[in-house]
C-alpha cells in the first residue's frame, strides 16, 4: 500500500482575471491553476483544498490550500521555484511544506482577515485595479468606525448575505475597524474585518452598507437596524470585487494577531 503525504501551501493572486478561487467548469480559476502546475511537477492526480472560496474579481495576499500526493517531494524549495516559474503572473505560492495528514486547510482555519480599499480624492488614479473609486463626498472616518462597532461578537448576517444554500447565518467578527491613509496624493480608507467565517458577498455588502450610511448622512445606528432586521432587502447593494483582498488566513490565535496586525492595547484603549 502506497501512503500520501500531505502538503500545506500559502498563496497569493490578482482576481480581476479569474472567475473566483473555488475550481468551475469551463472557468479560469485559481485552483485549476495550482492544480494543474502541480499535476505537472509531481505527476500525480492533484485535489486540492482551499481554506475557503472567494468571488470572482477578490484578490487575496495569504490564502491556503492542502493537497495529498503519492510521490514525496524532496526538495521543497526547488519544488517551490519551479512551481512559480510554470504558474501564470497572477498568481504565486510563496511557502510548501509537509503536514501532518489529519490537517485541514479550511477546517483547521480559526480565522480570515478581509480588507476593503477604497479611493477616497476627488480625482481618479489610472492605478485603480485593485480599489473602489468613491469621490463623492470626503468619509468621516470616526463615523465610519461608529457603524462598524456593531458587528462585532456572534451575530446572524442574514441581511448582509447574498442568496445561497447554506441556512448557517451566525458569524463571530472579531474586529471591525476603518482607517485613513495617505499615499503619495491619494487619501485611501481601509476597512478591516476579521471574522471565523463569512457568508456569500457579506464584506462587499457591509461597505456598501457604510458607504449608504455616509452618503445619506444617517445614524451609525443604522447598521444595528440593518444586522437586527436580518432581511437582505433591508441593506445596500454589494460594492465591487476588485477592492476586497483576503489578507490572512490564520490558524493561531486570533488575538494575537490582532494585538500584533494593529498594534492595539489589551484593554483596547487604542488602535
Amino acid at each position: 500500500m502506497q501512503f500520501s503525504t500531505r502538503y500545506i501551501i500559502c498563496f497569493e493572486f490578482f482576481g480581476r482575471n479569474f472567475f473566483g478561487s473555488q475550481i468551475q467548469p469551463d472557468k479560469r480559476t485559481v485552483q485549476q491553476e495550482l492544480e494543474k502546475a502541480l499535476c505537472t511537477l509531481t505527476k500525480d492526480k492533484i485535489n486540492m483544498t482551499l481554506s475557503g472560496r472567494t468571488d470572482r474579481g477578490v484578490s487575496a495576499k495569504f490564502q491556503t490550500a492542502h493537497f495529498d500526493t503519492k510521490k514525496p517531494i524532496n526538495d521543497e524549495d526547488k519544488f517551490l521555484y519551479s512551481l512559480n516559474c510554470i504558474l501564470p503572473d497572477d498568481v504565486k505560492v510563496f511557502q510548501l511544506k509537509s503536514t501532518h495528514g489529519n490537517f485541514h486547510a479550511q477546517k483547521d482555519a480559526k480565522y480570515k482577515h478581509y480588507r476593503y480599499k477604497i479611493l477616497n480624492n476627488h480625482v481618479a488614479s489610472v492605478f485603480s485595479d485593485d480599489y473602489l473609486f468613491y469621490p463623492y463626498i470626503d468619509l468621516n472616518i470616526e463615523h465610519i468606525n461608529k457603524s462598524l462597532q456593531y458587528l462585532t461578537g456572534i451575530h446572524d448576517f442574514s441581511a448582509f448575505k447574498s442568496q445561497s444554500d447554506n441556512p448557517y447565518n451566525d458569524c463571530h467578527i472579531y474586529f471591525a475597524h476603518a482607517k485613513k491613509e495617505k499615499i503619495e496624493r491619494c487619501d485611501f480608507i481601509f476597512i478591516d474585518i476579521i471574522g471565523n467565517r463569512f457568508l456569500y458577498n457579506m464584506v462587499r455588502t457591509i461597505v456598501g452598507e457604510v458607504l449608504f450610511i455616509e452618503r445619506n448622512n444617517l445614524s451609525s445606528k443604522t447598521m444595528l437596524d440593518i444586522l437586527n432586521s436580518k432581511d437582505r432587502t433591508k441593506a445596500a447593494s454589494v460594492v465591487d470585487a476588485k477592492g476586497l483582498t483576503l489578507e490572512y488566513v490564520g490558524y493561531d490565535d486570533v488575538e494575537g494577531y490582532i494585538n500584533n496586525k494593529f498594534k492595539r492595547k489589551v484593554n483596547n484603549e487604542n488602535i
